[in-house]
């Protein structure tokens, strides 16, 4: 299956629940979300994330979701493979066998809703704040591009304060991370 999404960091994350409950779409409870991502060992953060195959571990509630992602036309529209795992440790060993490591950690708390033909996540991202994310599930040779012009449409016309980000969540926290180390270290010096 291909996942074609657009994000977006919201300013007021109340605002943005009014504007969906006006719309008619209400998120559900929150759940929170532990994923630790990969990398292959050959790609670096810079590069080009296209046709690169990376991978995450996921728990909610005590169960593990392994997802192997390979963006097509951009970062946030990939071919994507998933499926459950038993157990977290023996997979992240896997996952490390097969050439990936790890990158960052992410912890979220995600409210879903599911819209006429795609889904809407709320989530609250740790050291991030709040992003709004539409996604929709395409069959192979859509192309990408066109189905995030679509959702773009949708999410501008929810009239929100909120800015549109290429990145995933693991390029955003890593990003973060870096910030928050050089403000430290500035601090130290």
């Amino acid at each position: 299956m291909r996942e074609v999404e657009v994000k977006y960091h919201v300013q007021d994350r109340e605002a943005l629940l009014v504007a969906l409950t006006a719309r008619g779409v209400e998120p559900g409870p929150p759940v929170v979300q532990d994923d630790q991502t990969y990398a292959p060992t050959t790609w670096s953060y810079g590069d080009s994330k296209t046709g690169v195959p990376f991978v995450r571990l996921r728990t909610v509630d005590g169960r593990h979701t392994f997802t192997l992602k390979r963006p097509v036309d951009n970062a946030l529209a990939c071919d994507e493979y998933e499926t459950a795992v038993t157990d977290r440790g023996q997979m992240h060993a896997a996952i490390l066998a097969m050439g990936f490591r790890p990158t960052v950690r992410i912890a979220k708390v995600r409210r879903t809703a599911d819209l006429p033909d795609g889904e809407l996540c709320v989530d609250e991202v740790a050291g991030l704040g709040t992003f709004l994310e539409v996604e929709r599930i395409v069959p192979e040779g859509v192309p990408g591009v066109a189905v995030q012009a679509e959702l773009t449409a949708f999410v501008a016309s929810l009239g929100l304060a909120a800015i549109r980000t290429e990145e995933t969540y693991d390029s955003l926290v890593r990003r973060a991370t870096f910030r928050r180390q050089a403000v430290v270290g500035r601090e130290q010096a």
